[in-house]
């Protein structure tokens, strides 16, 4: 791993960020007392000088207030798509490249509460989405199978790509090449599928299913038996990056209508049902070539599924979905859909969407709000408002005291003591960290953070 002694890339950013601090050093966690010094709380952040881009961990004692910056504090690190908080434990910078590995490495708080990096390092299979499972950080996407596996044509079927990063050990696997982990045909329709987000309760797993149309392997099935729409099918390659396609291959689903969700036994993800419903689209935010969370457990067992009804963005009327962005539920210790349960989001919002949900806690949950209703053919709107929506009392209620000059939100919240801490990035300014109070849906700015972006922020203890 690159970064951790002061060479060349430390050396890139000396002259602004290691020089003297102000604001930080006299700052106490809440309630005061004989803790000067302990800084808990871990901002992952990144400074730009002359376009290039240094990732740091930087450490504070408090998110209430205050200002840090990485003078004199921080550690230098490689770049990460997402930064997973595993308790208070343990974190883990997720890194991701297209088309190849990435460089995964994971962190601890020493009783100096400097953030150290542990000894191992990974190569993660390519991700499109991650969750938690006992002592697990899982990754997933899906792309092509074994090549022994092709057809008369020479298409190869698509497959799910797993890692298993377990935390205490400090040890990775992939969950390997078996047919047990095909995604073709996984709903019975000929579509391929890939997975957004677990969510854990007892043993199980449960993972919402994003059907991803034909691959050239399923179009070809039967002499095209599973197409119904055969005007569909591309003729040619075309796209580019994660909307790019292959000549024989029908993109995106033909049943945008339809949520499913599986259930898997346990963490080796090869015995499964899936549950579906009729009343949300998939359940999935998206960006690019990630598919965010949208199925999460409370703490009473209940699980709400969340669908921003992303499909309502395709150009063709028949892979458009017009059920609006709503929220379904499936209780404690049941494993099918409450029929007596459903929420129409856009019916609260005015007529917009969402990007992305986390719960946070006593039945709340926080939404990326867009800024706009979803357009047939046009790119997703900018999603730069909040909103938390009570799932016992069906609310949902703007945040508001951000700023007006706000730019864009971190990829995750933190919650502690009944708050939620999510890092907004403005115009005019450094970011900072804004403290909500679900009941509320008030913010309030807290710590200041003198960096280009932050990436994350958590809680680490030795």
């Amino acid at each position: 791993m690159k970064g951790f002694t002061f060479g060349k890339k430390a050396a890139l950013i000396a002259a602004v960020v290691f020089a003297a601090c102000s604001g930080e050093e006299n700052m106490v966690l809440p309630g005061g007392g004989d803790n000067v010094g302990v800084k808990p709380y871990v901002i992952a952040a990144t400074v730009t000088m002359s376009n290039s881009t240094t990732p740091v961990l930087l450490t504070a004692a408090s998110l209430d207030g205050g200002t840090v910056s990485a003078v004199n504090n921080g550690l230098v690190t490689d770049e990460a798509m997402y930064w997973v908080f595993h308790g208070s434990d343990y974190l883990y910078g997720l890194a991701y490249n297209q088309g190849s590995a990435g460089i995964t490495r994971s962190f601890v708080m020493n009783g100096n509460y400097n953030v150290v990096p542990r000894s191992k390092e990974y190569s993660v299979n390519r991700f499109t989405t991650y969750g938690i499972y006992d002592n697990y950080i899982l990754t997933a996407s899906t792309g092509n199978g074994v090549a022994e596996w092709a057809d008369e044509n020479g298409f190869v079927p698509k497959m799910f790509l797993f890692s298993y990063l377990d935390v205490e050990a400090e040890t990775y696997r992939s969950a390997g090449a078996g047919r047990e982990y095909l995604s073709e045909n996984y709903l019975g329709n000929g579509e391929y599928v890939t997975l957004a987000g677990f969510q854990q309760r007892d043993n199980r797993l449960f993972a919402a299913v994003v059907p991803m149309g034909l691959s050239q392997y399923g179009v070809a099935v039967g002499n095209g038996e599973w197409v119904k729409y055969p005007d569909l099918v591309k003729t040619e390659d075309g796209g580019s990056n994660s909307s790019s396609y292959k000549k024989g291959e029908l993109q995106w689903t033909q049943y945008p209508n339809e949520c499913h969700i599986a259930v898997y036994d346990d963490i080796t993800l090869t015995s499964k049902r899936v549950i579906s419903t009729d009343r949300i689209s998939y359940a999935a935010g998206r960006n690019k070539s990630q598919y965010y969370q949208m199925i999460w457990g409370t703490e009473n067992g209940d699980i709400y599924v969340f669908s921003p009804s992303y499909a309502k963005t395709m150009a063709d009327t028949r892979q458009q979905t017009y059920l609006p962005a709503g929220v379904v539920r499936i209780k404690a210790g049941e494993e099918n859909f409450d029929s007596g349960y459903y929420v129409d989001i856009e019916a609260l919002s005015g007529g917009r969407s969402f990007l992305r949900t986390w719960y946070v806690g006593n039945g709340n949950f926080l939404l990326q709000m867009y800024d706009a209703p979803f357009v047939p053919g046009a790119a997703a709107p900018t999603a730069l408002g909040l909103a938390v929506f009570n799932a016992v009392e069906g609310s949902l209620n703007y945040v508001t005291g951000l700023p007006e000059t706000l730019s864009a939100f971190g990829k995750a919240p933190f919650m502690e003591n009944g708050f939620v801490y999510m890092p907004v990035a403005v115009a005019d300014g450094y970011p900072a960290i804004y403290r909500i109070d679900p009941l509320t849906a008030v913010a309030s700015k807290g710590l200041v953070v003198e960096v280009t972006a932050i990436d994350g922020v958590g809680k680490l203890l030795p």
